[in-house]
Order: C-alpha cells, then sequence, then structure tokens
C-alpha cells in the first residue's frame, strides 16, 4: 500500500503548480531522480512526498552526504561488521540494506568525495553493497535513489569533481526547485503556514502581522529561501505572541535596507495570494468559510484587507453574484443572510459591488432557529 501522504506543498504560484505535476508524475515510476535548487527552497520536502505520493511500502530515509565525513558516510550507507574499526561494536546494516522497498534520500550530493562517488556508482550500476570490514557482497534490489543538491553539477563535472558517469546515472527525472525570489505570490501562504505550525508548536497565540509588515516581507528577497522565512517567522511567532506585528518590529528580522515602505501593488498582490490560498482550501477540504476565514478573522489571524480580497476572489469566480459565494465557500442558501451581515458588520462590502436585497419573509436563515439573522456571535 502506498505511504499515507502528510507532506503538503504550500503556495498559489503557477512555479508550485508545476512542481506538484512534477511530482505527482516522477511518484508513478521507479527511475532516480536528481532535484536541484538553491539552499533552503525545500528539496527534502519534495524528496519526501515522491515518496509518500509512491507506491513504496519500505521506510524514507533521508542522508545529509556534506555533514558526514567519508569513513563514516560509506560505513553508514553500506554498513559495517564488528570489529571492523574502533567503536563497531555490533553489526549494522547500513541505510542502503534498511531502505529496501522504499527511498533513499541522498541531499548535497554534489558535495561527496570522488572516492565516496566510485562507492555509490558501484551500487547503482550493479545494487552490490560491501559492508566495511567484509569480503562478501550482498544485493539491495529495490530501492528508490533521489538525489539532491544545491551545486551546479554540470560545472562540477567540467571540474573533473564529480563523475559524469556518476551524474548521468542519477540525472534521470530532473526537478528544478526556483528560488522563493522568483515567486513572491507564495511568501503570503507560507507565513501563514508558520504561523500555525509555531503557534502550535509553541502553545502561543497567533501574532497578527499588518498589512505594511506583510508587504515589507513579500519584496525581501530571502536569499535562505523558504528555510529563512521559516526561521523569521518562528522568531516572530515567539517576541510577538498574540501581538500585533509592525514593520518596525522586522528590525534584526531583516537587513535594514528591506524596511522601508513599500508600494502598495506589492501589498495587493500578497493579498491576493493569501485569498487564492483561502479559496483552494475551502474547495479543495470541503471546509466551510465559517471555520476557514471567520474563525482566524476574529482571532485576528487575518487582516481586513485580506477578507475583502478574498471576497473579491470569489466575487471573480461568481460573475459578480454575491449569491454564487456560497458554493465556493461551501455555504448552504441557509447561510447567504448570515454571510451578507458578516461582510456588513465588518466593513468588507467591496467598492462598486451592490449587496442582493432579499425580502424579509424569504431571507435565508430565518426559518432556521439554528442560524441567527445576523452574526451577533461574530
Amino acid at each position: 500500500m502506498p505511504t499515507p501522504t502528510t507532506t503538503t506543498l504550500v503556495g498559489t504560484s503557477d512555479h508550485v503548480s508545476t512542481l506538484d505535476e512534477h511530482i505527482h508524475l516522477a511518484a508513478q515510476s521507479g527511475a532516480k531522480v536528481l532535484i536541484t535548487g538553491e539552499s533552503g527552497v525545500g528539496k527534502e520536502v519534495v524528496a519526501t512526498l515522491l515518496h509518500e505520493r509512491s507506491r513504496r511500502t519500505g521506510p524514507f530515509v533521508s542522508i545529509n552526504c556534506a555533514g558526514v565525513p567519508d569513513s563514516l558516510l560509506a560505513s553508514e550507507l553500506f554498513g559495517y561488521l564488528r570489529g571492523s574499526f574502533t567503536g563497531a561494536y555490533r553489526n549494522n546494516r547500513g541505510w542502503l540494506d534498511r531502505a529496501q522497498d522504499g527511498t533513499i534520500f541522498l541531499d548535497e550530493v554534489g558535495e561527496m568525495s570522488l572516492q565516496m562517488q566510485a562507492l555509490l556508482l558501484r551500487f547503482l550500476e550493479t545494487g552490490e553493497i560491501q559492508r566495511v570490514g567484509s569480503h562478501c557482497t550482498t544485493t539491495v534490489r529495490n530501492v528508490r535513489i533521489i538525489a539532491a543538491t544545491n551545486r551546479n553539477l554540470e560545472q562540477r563535472v567540467e571540474e573533473r569533481a564529480f563523475r559524469n558517469d556518476l551524474y548521468y546515472r542519477l540525472n534521470v527525472i530532473r526537478i528544478v526547485i526556483p528560488p522563493l525570489r522568483d515567486r513572491p505570490e507564495d511568501i503570503a501562504p507560507l507565513i501563514q503556514h508558520f504561523l500555525g505550525v509555531f503557534t502550535a508548536a509553541h502553545h502561543v497565540p497567533p501574532p497578527t502581522v499588518a498589512d505594511e509588515a506583510l508587504a515589507t516581507l513579500a519584496a525581501y528577497p530571502w536569499p535562505g529561501n523558504v528555510r529563512e522565512l521559516r526561521n523569521v517567522v518562528e522568531r516572530l511567532v515567539l517576541h510577538h505572541a498574540g501581538r500585533l506585528v509592525s514593520r518596525s518590529d522586522l528590525a534584526g528580522a531583516l537587513p535594514s535596507d528591506t524596511r522601508e515602505p513599500l508600494p502598495m501593488r506589492t501589498l495587493e498582490m500578497a493579498r491576493r495570494s493569501t485569498a487564492a490560498a483561502l479559496c483552494d482550501r475551502m474547495v479543495t477540504t470541503g471546509e466551510s468559510f465559517w471555520t476557514v476565514v471567520k474563525g482566524p478573522f476574529m482571532s485576528h489571524e487575518l487582516s481586513r484587507g485580506e477578507l475583502r480580497a478574498l471576497v473579491a476572489h470569489g466575487l471573480e469566480h461568481a460573475g459578480g453574484d454575491y449569491k454564487g459565494l456560497l458554493p465556493l465557500f461551501n455555504l448552504t442558501n441557509r447561510d447567504f443572510t448570515r454571510l451578507m451581515n458578516f461582510l456588513r458588520k465588518h466593513d468588507c462590502q467591496l467598492p462598486g459591488q451592490r449587496l442582493p436585497v432579499m425580502p424579509v419573509s424569504s431571507a435565508p436563515g430565518l426559518s432556521n432557529p439554528g442560524i441567527p439573522p445576523s452574526d451577533s456571535s461574530a
């Protein structure tokens, strides 16, 4: 049986949609995959998704090739026999053997020494492994290899720092992850995602990110990519739990030249990204407006500007008809009056849009005592 999927891609950009398609297609095969991209873009997330969406029943084993010395990497990758070196008190099967029927992820494979590259190439060609201290070989027949690097392997091959035959072996399916600066519309959804992750992890109330602060974060080039964004959001959660995060609160988190006032179009882009992400969540999960939007809005996780952007986004898909928002927001006809009252109460009626006026006798919700005609609980 396939491994249950627990990892998700966060973002609304075309880059993320294309990446999701590539992951889906690559997950259907057992071919080797080479994932490339700058440090911090989420290569391990993509590797994990490739495994989770596949039909593999074995484990997902992740190895950082840059963080392990050659001698240790060989013994851990291929295994060793007891007594083969100081500290080898028992036999060890090795990561390749333990990943049988699963996936092994070789992160930062471009940092491997030429000696380790030769050992890995031999395994890729024959499926055979030889434990450190052993004179015999064993065969591992069903392990999928996914490698990742932030290096230019073609250049490394030209410099003779990476074996061309190993490069060709690994580069069967190639997935390129664009840097975060090339997909700024994903920044707002990522911020909301990490706010939820870290408020739950640290058991603190969520901070509210002011529009000006969100615009600053959206315009920052993020040289450390998603990893840097994740760290900044965690710091904001810990330092500003339950409080408003203003642009001045970003001092120390971002370089000073990124904390200047930004054009309103940047803020509008961030709001639209959040709106698209919320709509997508309601459509794909079946959750209603009250759960996905009202709750976060009342707890100040969503701003009024973001709520208005959501309404505008919905009306674009509903042809300007507020009744058309009901199926999009997973609401029933009885929710119509309640929704309209909620929008009026919080000043989220859009300029130039006329709210439909319904006769009181036929207004949805009045015939159902379980749904109040006004959103007094908001």
